[in-house]
């Protein structure tokens, strides 16, 4: 697999601090409350670690989706 940029998105805020912990994502809070991690993976068995990560925080997964590395994500609001 070649690298790919994911966004993942979380119910709940998670501040931009623990951007270093998941190695680097964009963290992005939402207007509505939740959060968006964003950035490139080099493979999926670094994927399934940001959302293993992620289940060991207790974070509600709401959705994974693969996004255009080339359009970074603007924030809402």
């Amino acid at each position: 697999m070649k690298p790919a940029c994911y966004q993942l998105h979380v119910r709940g805020i998670l501040d931009s601090r623990w951007s270093a912990w998941f190695d680097g994502l964009t963290i992005t809070a939402d207007a509505n409350g939740d959060t968006t991690l964003q950035g490139r993976f080099t493979d999926q068995g670094a994927l399934y670690g940001v959302i293993s990560k992620l289940r060991d925080l207790g974070l509600e997964l709401l959705a994974v989706e693969r996004c255009n590395a080339e359009t970074p994500r603007a924030p809402e609001g």
